[in-house]
């Protein structure tokens, strides 16, 4: 029997192997997650490297990239992983997705041969973990902006600066840092462990919070000559690595969406009042039905989006129109979702409040919505925006 909420009955759709991949993900996750994410959240602690481990046996960490002891699983295989981690938590999700879509990537797509050995292996596996230095405190939309410097002294590279918002920082091995140098931006891998990196985790955060995030600072920071990525050359490396995370944001947001509907379809058609279930009242099935066709909808979506990517046929804007569409929807579904469970939808008893403050986070990073919103105008119109 077709579960509720494939509608449109998208599951045949997908090869078997996708649909093992799919299966082994959640059972991971209701085995290894579901029982604990809320006190995650609610404690601001998260056992991220326990984690990663577990996750490299399954193959999850750059499983779409190929060799190095990776999986090299399809496009769509592994944006239904994002859906099922996202399903439990948002957090646990950007755990794979900056490790894989972005420090991984960065590294096997801009690396050298030496890098790529020395490190793609062991962060395929979880012994050791990635981060992406992008965002600055001053500068977050517009990396064009940045103000970390790297410059030469004799055959060593010395970098300045800071980075704001990296998620794994705090505990990770080794940083994928993008800098200003004379001839443009290039990135750097830098050993956590280099004298002058320090990483400071943030706390206090509404949001995210079964994630670990952290500020880096660069105080003159020494590397040698091949600590630099030798094929990341521009701006454009960077944010081709960002395309690759918000390709899973495509799938992610829709499994969040999906727990809340879930979530909420259970209570409503156990919970009475006035006399009946609340999922018998007009006003509740509307919701409902809206809701349910807001999901599918992204989920189509992202599956459209991902058998492009398989064909190599994949564009950024086209990944902007997915995550522009897919975490607005899915916010709004949980939103929705809040109002249905009353009270206890405020309760951490229920994922849907906790889902709702993540895709405020979720909303933001990776490219606003307002810089989605840009790339798309700008691939209608043919003009720029930006500046």
């Amino acid at each position: 029997m077709t579960a509720p909420l494939d509608l449109l009955d998208l599951d045949p759709s997908l090869t078997d192997e996708e649909r093992q991949i799919r299966d082994v993900v959640r059972q991971l996750v209701d085995d290894r997650v579901r029982p604990h994410v809320a006190d995650w959240y609610e404690q601001g602690q998260v056992p991220a490297r326990e984690l990663a481990r577990e996750f490299g046996k399954l193959g999850l960490l750059g499983m779409h990239l190929t060799g190095y002891g990776c999986a090299g699983a399809s496009a769509v295989a592994y944006g239904l992983a994002c859906q099922e981690l996202e399903a439990a938590d948002s957090g646990v999700r950007s755990l794979v997705s900056v490790q894989g879509s972005l420090a991984m990537f960065a590294i096997w797509r801009y690396g050298s041969a030496e890098q790529k050995q020395h490190w793609l292996p062991p962060m395929a596996t979880g012994e050791a973990i990635g981060c992406f230095g992008l965002t600055e405190p001053d500068h977050g939309s517009d990396p064009a902006s940045m103000a970390t410097r790297a410059r030469r002294d004799g055959d060593d590279w010395v970098l300045t600066g800071g980075k704001m918002w990296i998620t794994n920082a705090p505990i990770a091995d080794v940083a994928v840092i993008w800098a200003r140098t004379d001839e443009g931006v290039r990135g750097f891998l830098v050993p956590m462990d280099t004298p002058g990196v320090t990483a400071r985790e943030i706390h206090r955060k509404m949001s995210l919070r079964a994630s670990v995030t952290g500020e880096i600072v660069l105080d003159d920071v020494r590397l040698p000559a091949d600590a630099q990525l030798p094929e990341a050359i521009g701006l454009k490396a960077p944010l081709s690595c960002l395309t690759e995370a918000r390709y899973g944001i495509v799938w992610g947001s829709v499994g969040a969406a999906r727990d809340c509907l879930e979530t909420t379809l259970a209570y409503a058609t156990t919970r009475t009042q006035f006399g009946r279930p609340l999922a018998g009242f007009q006003l509740t099935q509307a919701k409902l039905a809206d809701m349910a066709v807001e999901l599918v909808k992204g989920q189509l979506l992202a599956l459209h989006l991902g058998r492009l990517a398989d064909a190599q046929r994949l564009r950024p804007e086209q990944v902007s129109v997915g995550k522009l569409n897919n975490v607005r929807e899915a916010l709004a579904i949980a939103r929705q979702c809040r109002t249905i469970l009353g009270a206890n939808g405020v309760s951490g008893e229920y994922p849907v409040m906790r889902h709702a403050n993540n895709l405020e986070s979720v909303l933001t990073y990776e490219g606003t919505s307002e810089i989605h919103q840009l790339v798309v105008g700008q691939r209608l119109t043919g003009l720029s925006a930006f500046a």
